[in-house]
């Protein structure tokens, strides 16, 4: 149960539909950090806990947000996923394909390689990781990238090509999901703002940050059957996600987790909130599915009114009795992701230096971004993958 004093925190700014999660986690992980750094956190809860859906908004308006909330491990083999790069340069190197297109074809000189030979010595993995680093890795995620049949050939001596031909590069890796290497970007900006004593940076990255480390912790979040749409139960990732949380979260949910601790070896870290959240996935869909088949049809699915519309939802009684099937699995990824937020914002400033909040030091306005995000959100569809429906 929460105690009185923090029921009465979280329910300042966590009530709307679709957001709600996110915002309580990140509002919850301001009291895991310490004394010494609460300066940083407590005056600015409000924008914490706001700004907190800011990247589910993005992916109303840019391609290449959606992926890092998400990685189908599923997809590249099965536990322990020990043959899986780490980093993400690796990861790109073996999935990186070269090709030249034609009048009429496209004419591949270099394929993303199985990933059932990831463990093997590859002769030209050296090769393939120059590429990336020398050519790629300031492109975006699933965008094209041209280079030189020249450039390519110094890397390949033994591939042939035409030297007038435009040689591209992408990536076959990012399209399924990228959440355990974007986390490790959001360390590094996170610990540069701290760096930098930039208030707003500091703010804006510690808000994104958060949204992301609960993402990881979802365990729909890493598979391709992402909202059971391959075992016939779409809306699966809503229901565990959003709507168990929405009914029991604030009467039910223990959110005292203690103080946040610092992280050693961060990489690690956040591969195993997503392997942890991956081994929960065969669960979180056998229950749902068994007990859909022994709860009463009728009283699986009720109506609500939300925004003066009835909305179709998963009746109480039935969230109630999957939560309990699940042996209240959602609270305790809720908890795991509380602490872990309060666990990244305290190693990225411990890296920096232990600094202190600047003095007199106001956030600045972020009312255009915000609208613009806003208005993508209400009007737009999701760009990517859509997790939600």
């Amino acid at each position: 149960m929460i105690q009185s004093w923090l029921y009465l925190v979280l329910l300042l700014g966590a009530s709307e539909w679709g957001f709600f999660g996110h915002r309580l986690i990140n509002r919850v992980a301001v009291y895991t950090v310490p004394t010494e750094m609460m300066g940083w956190y407590k005056p600015y809860i409000d924008y914490i806990s706001e700004h907190a859906v800011d990247p589910d908004k993005r992916r109303y308006a840019t391609k290449h947000e959606a992926v890092r909330h998400y990685i189908d491990l599923d997809h590249w083999g099965t536990l322990p996923f020990d043959h899986m790069p780490r980093y993400w340069d690796q990861a790109l190197a073996l999935n990186m394909e070269a090709y030249v297109i034609n009048e009429t074809d496209t004419t591949f000189l270099l394929r993303a390689i199985p990933h059932e030979q990831w463990k093997d010595t590859l002769a030209d993995y050296s090769a393939r990781l120059s590429l990336v680093r020398t050519h790629y890795l300031r492109q975006y995620y699933e965008d094209q990238a041209a280079i030189t049949c020249d450039s390519l050939t110094m890397l390949f001596p033994e591939m042939q090509c035409n030297t007038s031909s435009i040689i591209y590069i992408s990536d076959a890796f990012s399209a399924h999901g990228i959440v355990p290497y974007h986390l490790q970007v959001m360390q590094r900006r996170l610990t540069k703002a701290f760096k930098e004593q930039n208030l707003d940076q500091v703010m804006r990255v510690s808000a994104e940050f958060g949204h992301y480390i609960a993402d990881a912790c979802v365990p729909l979040h890493t598979t391709s059957n992402y909202n059971g749409q391959l075992t016939d139960q779409v809306g699966i990732h809503a229901f565990w996600e959003s709507r168990i949380p929405e009914l029991f979260a604030m009467d039910e949910f223990d959110m005292v987790v203690g103080t946040a601790t610092y992280i050693d070896d961060p990489v690690t870290y956040f591969w195993d909130l997503v392997l942890s959240s991956h081994k929960e996935v065969d669960k979180v869909l056998g229950l749902e599915k068994e007990l859909s088949q022994t709860f009463p049809s009728d009283k699986q699915f009720c109506f609500e009114e939300r925004q003066n519309q009835n909305i179709r939802t998963q009746c109480t009684a039935y969230a109630s009795a999957y939560n309990l099937a699940m042996n209240n699995m959602v609270e305790d990824r809720f908890r795991i992701a509380v602490k872990a937020v309060g666990d990244v914002w305290y190693t990225a400033w411990v890296d920096a230096g232990q600094p202190s909040p600047p003095a007199n030091k106001m956030l600045a306005q972020r009312s255009a971004e915000d609208e613009e995000l806003n208005k993508a959100t209400q009007s737009g569809k999701a760009l990517g993958r859509e997790h939600e429906n």
